[in-house]
């Protein structure tokens, strides 16, 4: 079974604390600018308050898929969840995937700015660790098929994953799910298509090690991709899987 992060338990040494002091001196030595503004945060965070509370944060949603739906009720379905619900189990998405937040998407993506990852990474720790909140066992990023992630050097769900792994103290494999076939990318296709298209593209490496899943993405669409994973996911013994990712688009 392969780790990216210790599992709860397996605390480093409190002697390490002494460092803390280092971040502290390297931001006043080296001061943060916002990624978008380019003015000074003052923080480690490269996103000033102003551009943070700017940002199109998504409102009423849907519990299970993250669609936007009207009202202030947590507790609310939409009705195509109502109707057909999909194997996963909840939703937590930050934002609209709209500027700025394309941008920020996209930089890490295709131009592989990995800074940004931190960044959207903190943004989506703050929201699902919120007081009561039952978080899962293990985090599971979407894989990427192998040529792809040879193609792009690599998988930014695997960043984002990562960092939030750290930040949280969950585990994170990255390896217990794969890519089973080359798909063509989702936003290309009509969306008629699009499930067909994920249908059976992803197998289960090794035996699920926990009950409680959480699939970790940049964006969220239509929800096809993560819904098939969900599907192997649960086929393969996972009780619950949540899906957490930075942006919903199409809503």
């Amino acid at each position: 079974m392969d780790y990216e992060t210790e599992p709860p338990g397996c605390q480093p040494d409190k002697g390490i604390v002494v460092y803390d002091w280092i971040p502290h001196l390297q931001s006043l030595l080296f001061p943060v600018h916002c990624r978008l503004c380019a003015g000074r945060t003052g923080t480690t965070v490269s996103l000033c308050a102003d551009c943070s509370t700017d940002l199109p944060w998504l409102g009423s949603a849907c519990r299970q898929c993250g669609g936007s739906v009207p009202g202030a009720d947590s507790l609310l379905l939409c009705g195509a969840c109502q109707r057909r619900p999909p194997h996963f189990d909840a939703t937590t998405a930050l934002l609209h995937y709209r500027p700025p937040v394309d941008y920020l998407v996209q930089r890490l993506k295709f131009s592989g700015e990995l800074a940004i990852a931190p960044l959207l990474s903190g943004l989506l720790a703050k929201q699902v660790s919120s007081p009561g909140a039952a978080l899962p066992d293990v985090l599971v990023p979407v894989p990427l098929h192998p040529s792809r992630l040879r193609e792009r050097g690599f998988n930014q769900a695997t960043e984002i994953a990562r960092l939030l792994g750290r930040r949280l103290q969950l585990t994170v494999n990255h390896r217990l799910c794969r890519r089973t076939r080359n798909t063509d990318a989702q936003s290309l296709l009509p969306v008629k298509i699009r499930h067909w298209n994920v249908r059976n593209a992803f197998a289960v490496t090794e035996r699920i090690p926990a009950r409680h899943v959480a699939i970790i993405d940049d964006v969220m669409t239509t929800g096809h991709t993560v819904n098939e994973l969900a599907r192997v996911l649960k086929r393969a013994g996972a009780e619950r899987v949540d899906v957490w990712v930075i942006a919903r688009a199409g809503h």
